[in-house]
């Protein structure tokens, strides 16, 4: 049997091995120069980038990859500890740094206000439940695939009046210090969208945090792409780089393989989309509008060199002067902000010294209007104009490298220049994502961050594990 995947990104190449383990021929077919999509690397003067994730959690996701293929993981890549996870800076001047350590965390929380000790419980308490319930289900299956009894009777453990409601008011609701409030707030950005439209479910992302740390990788986390890479390659996997699909080639009644850019077909079993999902009705040659709106955020990032004395963490936040208007440009006026908030990724080299470059991010909306020149400039200000408070001066020789909506667009195939699929508004888009199983396409699939069970790095990975098995399951039904 063989299998041809479209992307070689980090859901790409888990399916791969995981197919290859079972006894598929593979081919994986990615249309940039490099393997790992979104996760990827850039390197200028003597400076090394990580350009996409800037942090691991659920760490025993990526062992269970490794082990599924007879590997283990220390052999391959070593995952050291976030330790503060984030250093939180507000237009205020005030900033709290947040340690690694539930216990340690609820120091800081009574110190700000002793009451949010018990929101903050509170808080954790839902994200448990939830992830608890998706640990049983949602993490472990196809969206399409009946539940077992035991399955829905785990249902009756979810906290139904926190859980279902939204995030915003959910967190207003337990917490009292505005501080607080914002750095709650801001982990729904971690799946691209608006904590003011998403449902609290989105409270198992804050939970996971502390209950299974923040991990970076040594060497970067690029290192991971490489490692599945090589183990790709051993196995006899056939890795294509710079082979852009143009088309799923099908007949009637199922998918049938791929036809590249440059003509050449690739006859398979099973076709795997690693991609936007949105992006294949234009490889079948459907006709599907996409609506923006619909989108996950996209961002502005600029690669920069920079003495980093002023930064104590791995991971600083500096925070918009208000929160909310920030969202309303972004959600409601679909406009980069005038006021962002900007996420900064300065790794480590040692405990005590962090490199001397790093990663600066501000969200921006997935618009159809193409990014001009002029769009980009002045959001390289807006950043940098956030930046200066923060004592952080930026020349134009320090940004090395700036990427935007358009460019996510371009290089990935990403509609508007999402960068997690469709946004997480509403609990139909946080939980009903593209399945793993194509509806109406005999063995066309789908694994990565759009597609179930979402966005993140060890979603992926679970994506993976559920799409390498309806894969194999099917042809051998």
């Amino acid at each position: 049997m063989k299998a041809v995947v479209i992307g070689g990104g980090l859901g790409g190449l888990a399916t791969a091995l995981r197919l290859r383990a079972r006894g598929w021929q593979v081919v994986v077919c990615e249309a940039n120069p490099t393997l790992g999509g979104k996760m990827n690397r850039f390197a200028r003067d003597c400076l090394v980038f990580d350009t996409g994730p800037s942090l691991i959690t659920m760490p025993h996701v990526f062992r269970e990859l490794y082990t599924a293929v007879g590997e283990h993981l220390e052999d391959h890549v070593s995952f050291m500890p976030v330790r503060p996870f984030a250093d939180y800076h507000f237009s205020s001047g005030a900033h709290v740094l947040c340690p690694a350590g539930i216990d340690e965390w609820r120091s800081v929380v009574g110190e700000l206000e002793p009451r949010d000790v018990r929101g903050v419980d509170r808080l954790y308490e839902v994200g448990r439940k939830v992830y608890e319930l998706s640990a049983r289900t949602f993490f472990r299956r196809s969206p399409l695939s009946p539940p077992s009894l035991r399955e829905l009777m785990a249902f009756r453990f979810l906290p139904l009046r926190d859980a279902w409601g939204n995030y915003a008011r959910t967190v207003e609701r337990h917490i009292r210090n505005p501080l607080l409030r914002m750095i709650y707030l801001r982990y729904a950005t971690y799946v691209g969208s608006s904590p003011y439209c998403c449902p609290a479910t989105l409270l198992v992302i804050p939970y996971i945090e502390q209950a299974f740390g923040a991990w970076h990788v040594q060497g970067g986390l690029y290192s991971i792409v490489e490692s599945l890479a090589r183990l790709a390659a051993d196995r006899g996997v056939e890795l294509r780089t710079s082979a852009r699909v143009a088309a799923i080639e099908r007949n009637p009644q199922r998918a049938t393989g791929v036809r590249l850019a440059d003509g050449n077909c690739i006859v398979a079993d099973a076709v795997v989309m690693n991609g936007d999902s949105a992006a294949t009705a234009e490889l079948l040659d459907r006709k599907v509008e996409i609506d923006a709106a619909s989108r996950s955020m996209s961002g502005v990032v600029l690669l920069c060199r920079a003495s980093q004395s002023n930064l104590r963490a791995h991971h600083t936040v500096f925070f918009s002067a208000d929160y909310a208007a920030e969202f309303d440009q972004l959600t409601v006026e679909r406009k980069f902000p005038e006021d962002p908030t900007v996420y900064i990724s300065a790794p480590r080299v040692t405990d005590e010294t962090a490199s001397s470059g790093f990663f600066a991010m501000a969200n921006a909306p997935a618009i159809a209007k193409p990014w001009s020149g002029r769009d980009v400039e002045l959001a390289i200000d807006a950043v940098r104009r956030r930046l200066d408070t923060a004592g952080i001066h930026l020349n134009g020789e320090d940004v090395l490298d700036v990427w935007h909506p358009g460019r996510f667009a371009q290089a990935y195939l990403a509609p508007y220049g999402s960068i997690y699929g469709a946004n997480s508004h509403g609990w139909r888009n946080a939980f009903l994502r593209t399945p793993n199983r194509s509806r109406d396409l005999r063995g066309l699939y789908f694994v990565g961050g759009s597609s179930h069970p979402g966005g993140g790095t060890p979603t992926v990975l679970l994506s993976a594990g559920i799409t390498a098995g309806l894969v194999d399951g099917d042809a051998r039904a």
